[in-house]
C-alpha cells in the first residue's frame, strides 16, 4: 500500500484522480476523487472512500446504497498525482445500477487468470465444501494421478466427432492442470515465460 506523504495533492488544490478498477477482472469501474482525509479513510476502513466535489464532503463509496468498494490495493502513478484504486465490488457500482459508470458489464476478461486466483484460494479450503479443497487435500500424487486420466479421456474424445464432449474434456484437463500447478506452487505465468523463451 503506498503512504498519504508519497501523493501530491497540491497540485489538484487538494484533490487527486482516483480511478478504481476491478482488482479481479481488470475491468475500469468509475473515476472518483480524494483529499489526503479520504485516501487516509480508505487504507484504515478498507472501503474505498472519496471526496464529493458536489456535496463538498467525504463520502464512501455504498454509505447508502450498501454497494462497497472493498480496498485491494491502492497504487500512484509516476507523477505522485493520480491514483489507481484496485477493487473488489459489491454490487453495482454506478448510481444507475450498472456495473460501471461507462454502462459496461463488469465480467472477466481472463477467465483463466481469475479461475487460478480461485484456485489457489482453495488451498486449506474445507475439503467437504470444495472440490478443489479436497484435491489439494489428497495430495500431489493424487492431483497428477487426475491430469493423467483426464488427459487420457481427451486423447479419446479427440478420435471422435462429438465437438461437446472434445471440449469438455478439454476443460476437465485444463482445470486439473492449473490445480496441479498449484499444488507445485506455479503458476501458468510460469509456464507461460517458458514459452516465451522458446518462442523465437
Amino acid at each position: 500500500m503506498i503512504e498519504t506523504g508519497q501523493i501530491d495533492f497540491a497540485k489538484g488544490n487538494g484533490l487527486v484522480p482516483a480511478i478504481v478498477q476491478d482488482a479481479d477482472t481488470g475491468k475500469v469501474l468509475m473515476l472518483g476523487y480524494m483529499n489526503k482525509e479520504a485516501l487516509e479513510k480508505t487504507l484504515r476502513d478498507g472501503k474505498v472512500t472519496f471526496f464529493s466535489r458536489s456535496k463538498r464532503r467525504i463520502w464512501q463509496k455504498g454509505e447508502h446504497s450498501g454497494n462497497f468498494l472493498r480496498l485491494v490495493d491502492i497504487r500512484s502513478d509516476c507523477d505522485h498525482d493520480t491514483l489507481l484504486v484496485l477493487a473488489r465490488p459489491r454490487g453495482p457500482v454506478c448510481h444507475t445500477g450498472a456495473d460501471t459508470c461507462w454502462a459496461e458489464t463488469n465480467r472477466h476478461v481472463n477467465f483463466l487468470g481469475y479461475l487460478e486466483r480461485t484456485i489457489h484460494s482453495r488451498k486449506g479450503a474445507d475439503p467437504h465444501v470444495s472440490y478443489t479443497a479436497q484435491l489439494f487435500a489428497r495430495g500431489l500424487n493424487k492431483i497428477a494421478q487426475k491430469v493423467g486420466e483426464e488427459a487420457v479421456e481427451l486423447i479419446i474424445e479427440a478420435k471422435d466427432e462429438n465437438e461437446k464432449l472434445f471440449l469438455n474434456e478439454a476443460a476437465d484437463l485444463m482445470y486439473h492442470y492449473l490445480v496441479l500447478l498449484a499444488a507445485k506452487g506455479y503458476q501458468l505465468e510460469d509456464v507461460v515465460r517458458v514459452l516465451e523463451k522458446r518462442h523465437k
